[in-house]
């Protein structure tokens, strides 16, 4: 298999290895990309009785819906008040109801295919590093109006006994929310998909489409696809396949850790099973893992992938002066990941042309929008909603590409001082 030495690989449930795509087969609906959108739509199809082929250019999960943070919680990576002033306020309303059912959805579907590797804990902790517990407040009352979402509020008493650092102030706990093992929740799905008639073919990237016709081609380098339906999943890993998507977003790097063995040291420091996240914009993120033995540790972007191991001595540098206590603890791996990124950092799912659909740009909340997103492309395939058009405000607009890159890089050195200055002012 191709995967990164992640965690996740060396705690798979199953080693099944998918055949490569040899030969000229027809189906109703190709999707390009194995990862949590190409096979939530994948499955949503199969259900409704769709035959279905998926493309994966390498191994399925082999991008960032296999190597992340784990977490599943409600929302997007832009903010509600952005949403709001792009789609309207009507629109970014149901937008993050959408988000919530695909946090629903996620869950539902691990319980529903017994999907015991995916290992979901309930719980995640979103805390400020400067204080200002009325701004929460507020946001968990908007909450309750708005969607009737709970959240509890954590004073800064509360959120220290369980995280013992002087870095963290108040905290919301979302209960609704959870964390789990991506990787085996995508061989779960995939496993599902096959049941139901589905074929997916790994090692069998994409090389070139002919999509003019109401019978659409996609070439592999030893086989070829004919299908009335494209859809169009990649992500921080697309080529240069189909021009105006990659265009359309970024290939943003994230980082992820994992500490050695040492429960009783970890728990000295992080006295709580939730995950946990900070407010800023790229803030660290971690969980326990292997039944609070481990813990993992997410956090820092780049513009480009950079050796992980420099970027781990990085993310310790980050969980020593939040948790002075964790010193002696050992990383004994390291790994990163690119996420696509829009540049009004939200999803883009749509139809580019009669039988061409898009389903990407999850960069930052990736879990839950995913989900939503191939189910919501499933849903128009199949003639059962037009929600999609939901995200018509946020389309595939061009990313600027290299200035792009240079320009996202700035935006986030300019967060980090932000985040710097409010903390110092605390």
């Amino acid at each position: 298999m191709s995967y990164p030495d992640t965690y996740y690989r060396k705690t798979m449930t199953d080693a099944k290895v998918r055949p490569v795509l040899s030969e000229a087969v027809e189906c109703d609906a190709v999707i390009i990309g194995g990862g949590l959108a190409g096979l939530t739509t994948a499955l949503q199809l199969a259900r409704a009785g769709q035959s279905v082929i998926v493309l994966e250019a390498e191994c399925i999960g082999f991008g960032a819906s296999g190597r992340n943070g784990g977490f599943v919680s409600p929302g997007f990576a832009t903010g509600s008040a952005e949403i709001a002033r792009r789609a309207g306020a009507e629109a970014a309303r149901q937008l993050h109801h959408l988000s919530i059912e695909g946090v629903d959805f996620v869950r539902e579907t691990i319980e529903q295919l017994k999907i015991d590797g995916a290992r979901p804990q309930p719980g995640l902790v979103s805390v400020l590093r400067y204080d200002d517990g009325m701004s929460l407040k507020a946001h968990a009352d908007k909450m309750k109006r708005a969607y009737g979402y709970a959240l509890d509020y954590l004073d800064t008493d509360q959120v220290r006994s369980v995280l013992k650092s002087k870095r963290y102030f108040h905290g919301l706990r979302d209960g609704r929310a959870f964390h789990m093992h991506p990787l085996n929740y995508l061989r779960g799905i995939a496993d599902e998909v096959e049941r139901l008639g589905g074929r997916i073919y790994e090692r069998s990237a994409a090389i070139a489409t002919a999509l003019g016709a109401a019978e659409k081609t996609v070439q592999t380098i030893r086989g070829k696809v004919k299908a009335r339906q494209v859809v169009f999943t990649t992500g921080g890993y697309s080529g240069r396949l189909h021009g105006p998507l990659k265009r359309a977003f970024l290939p943003i790097a994230t980082y992820v850790m994992l500490s050695e063995e040492a429960p009783e040291l970890i728990r000295t420091a992080i006295a709580t099973d939730d995950a946990v996240g900070d407010n800023r914009r790229a803030g660290d993120y971690y969980r326990l893992v292997d039944g609070g033995k481990r813990l993992l540790w997410g956090g820092r972007i780049t513009t480009r992938a950079a050796s992980p191991a420099a970027l781990a001595r990085e993310l310790r540098c980050e969980m020593v002066g939040t948790y002075p206590q964790l010193k002696e603890l050992k990383t004994e791996l390291a790994w990163s990941g690119l996420m696509s990124y829009a540049r009004h950092l939200m999803p883009q799912i749509g139809e580019m042309q009669p039988g061409v659909w898009h389903c990407t740009a999850f960069g930052g909340h990736g879990l839950n929008t995913t989900a939503i997103g191939g189910k919501l492309v499933a849903e128009a395939i199949l003639g059962q909603s037009d929600r999609y058009k939901l995200f018509k405000s946020f389309g595939l607009v061009w990313a600027g590409g290299y200035a792009g890159l240079a320009v996202a890089q700035l935006t986030y050195w300019k967060l980090q001082a932000q985040d710097w200055w409010r903390e110092r002012a605390a």
